[in-house]
């Protein structure tokens, strides 16, 4: 793939082709402030109106896609002529979205090919009775409303301008678009559940389509040494399940990304159909005994809460390299994980917490949305499962968070449904209701706790460190629902020290932090340490997560720049790791 190309890798490593096409580059684009572009015709291959370029896939707020426009944008339109050879034609031709914001509809030549709803799920749009050898137009129309309360929004910001915690807003196309040019049959995916204790993995394959007399090979390796093999015929319909017995037995883990290649063989009567790349780690999860487990033993979850926002990209990460830095500077610090707060991280993203040991919490960009009554779930469930059936397989992902930060106006049967599919779903991974606040049934149960005076702190947790009563913020809220019950206690927000020597310098008054601003480095540096230490010597808490791992636009509590560019002295950052990696009270723990 041409370097000349923005986001020139392929968008899913575990799941690759060999026969793909990254459609990312220049577009036509216009603004359409009225949506009435489908009433004027825009998706005619003819049609006038696209008075601008865009660079996909940066969202037009961005300063990388050409355009940044930061206003409210109803509705966009991009379009696209693409070169196809009679060869890609020949079996069947896949449009693949890494995610675009809101609802998404697809022409292809001016036929209507498909829609999406949902700004943060990948989704593919089959557009093979569509295209034709040589030249197509794409045409795609965006249409987003990040105020209407029916949509997900994540911190995407409601108002004209950013403020507190909420930032610049995401329209349209903002992960990679490609194509994949597949068999008439192909694998459409494949789930992958990991049984160390047994040295196998158990493999559970969905094809496209029934196939007459098929079977499907998997193949392992481990460090290039082929380690497990088996052939296994599909007898009905087009999903299949199998086990598969492994010679090598080696643990992914935290710092240990001990990563098997697999290959996924579709064949028909033994004769080769389509071939898939990926991977898979082996380790086990659990949640029992007040405290998280991974690989059979208690670890304590260092972690931070990433928001995945760029300078010049908003929500997509200008270059592979970025997502790969925003990972390895908290390593650095002794960091061991992330929660992926209010946004759907990109899948190379995951692919780099799993390549380097790096533990990430998935959630869903719930705010925004209004969950006060049922129509809540009909706008948030059905993107939520694609997003969980799309992750399912990283080894890195250690458990789901679908909401964040509800309040006692939350229909709580939203909660429990979107708890209960969830665990259907995924039964391997542990689940926090909503994150935070009011609880209704949770795997782990967790608090934010923004106190910046570490003896006030301490004082919260001083009975519970003794053996006694939880410290709930909530408890309040919890009155009649969702009381602690001896789950593992998580404290998955805290700190947010606001500070930055150069603040105010390009966003002034709207400067924004928690608590009072330190007056120096060494206290930022007091109040780290102070809070951090109460968390980890508590041998009844399971985890902390820092807020942030770096200052978002106006929000300045970051460990380092808004340009992941050092704020502090290596004294201070050294002192921050030492801090990190001191052996947790939980973990002191006999397995």
């Amino acid at each position: 793939m041409s370097n000349s190309i923005p986001r020139p890798e392929h968008p899913r490593p575990q799941m690759v082709r060999q026969n793909w096409q990254n459609l990312n580059g220049q577009w036509e684009f216009a603004f359409d402030f009225g949506d009435s572009g489908k009433e004027r015709g825009m998706w005619e291959p003819d049609s006038g109106g696209f008075d601008k370029k865009i660079t996909v896939p940066f969202c037009p707020e961005s300063e990388l896609s050409g355009i940044g426009y930061k206003d409210f944008m109803a509705a966009v339109w991009y379009r696209k002529s693409i070169k196809l050879t009679a060869e890609q034609c020949a079996g069947r031709v896949l449009l693949h979205f890494g995610a675009v914001d809101y609802r998404c509809e697809v022409w292809v030549n001016g036929q209507k090919a498909g829609w999406h709803k949902g700004g943060y799920s990948s989704f593919t749009v089959e557009i093979t009775d569509f295209v034709k050898a040589g030249d197509n137009i794409i045409t795609v129309c965006a249409a987003d409303d990040t105020r209407s309360g029916k949509q997900p929004r994540g911190k995407q910001c409601g108002a004209y301008y950013s403020r507190g915690c909420d930032y610049t807003r995401t329209t349209g196309i903002w992960q990679t678009v490609w194509l994949e040019f597949v068999p008439e049959t192909y694998i459409k995916s494949y789930k992958v559940i990991p049984d160390p204790a047994n040295s196998k993995i158990s493999i559970s394959v969905k094809l496209s389509d029934y196939m007459h007399g098929a079977s499907v090979r998997a193949e392992a390796y481990f460090d290039g040494k082929a380690c497990g093999a088996e052939e296994y015929r599909v007898t009905r319909g087009d999903h299949i399940c199998f086990d598969l017995a492994l010679d090598i037995t080696e643990l992914w883990d935290i710092g240990k990304p001990n990563l098997y290649d697999l290959k996924l063989e579709l064949r028909q009567y033994g004769h080769h159909v389509d071939l898939i790349d990926g991977y898979f780690g082996l380790r086990t999860i659990g949640w029992h005994d007040k405290a998280f487990w991974l690989n059979g033993r208690p670890v304590f979850m260092r972690l931070v809460l990433d928001q995945g926002f760029y300078p010049d990209g908003i929500y997509t990460a200008p270059s592979d390299a970025a997502l790969e830095r925003d990972i390895d500077m908290c390593l650095e610090l002794g960091f061991n994980g992330a929660r992926l707060h209010q946004k759907v991280f990109e899948e190379r993203f995951l692919y780099h917490a799993d390549k380097k040991g790096y533990m990430v919490w998935g959630e869903h960009a719930n705010w925004g949305l209004d969950i006060s009554t049922a129509e809540g779930l009909e706008n948030f469930l059905p993107e939520w499962t694609e997003i969980v059936s799309r992750d399912f397989n990283h080894p890195a992902l250690i458990g789901w968070c679908p909401f964040n930060e509800t309040n006692n106006r939350q229909d709580n049967e939203v909660l429990r449904t979107v708890y209960n599919v969830t665990k259907l779903m995924d039964p391997t991974r542990p689940v926090i209701d909503t994150s935070g606040y009011v609880h209704v049934v949770t795997d782990i149960f967790d608090i934010h706790f923004y106190e910046q005076d570490p003896e006030v702190f301490k004082s919260k947790f001083k009975e519970m460190k003794n053996g006694g009563e939880v410290f709930d913020p909530r408890a309040a809220d919890h009155e009649k629902l969702g009381k602690y019950c001896g789950q593992p206690y998580f404290v998955s927000e805290y700190g947010g020290t606001w500070w930055n020597k150069d603040a105010g310098k390009e966003y002034g008054a709207k400067n924004w932090g928690y608590g009072e601003r330190p007056d120096n480095e060494a206290e930022v540096l007091r109040r780290y340490v102070g809070l951090t230490s109460e968390i980890m010597e508590n041998p009844y808490i399971c985890g902390f997560c820092y807020t942030q791992p770096y200052d978002v636009e106006q929000e300045q509590n970051g460990l380092y720049m808004y340009s992941r560019e050092r704020k502090f002295s290596d004294e201070t950052y050294a002192a921050i790791k030492k801090c990190n990696e001191a052996v947790a009270a939980i973990e002191k723990r006999k397995k």
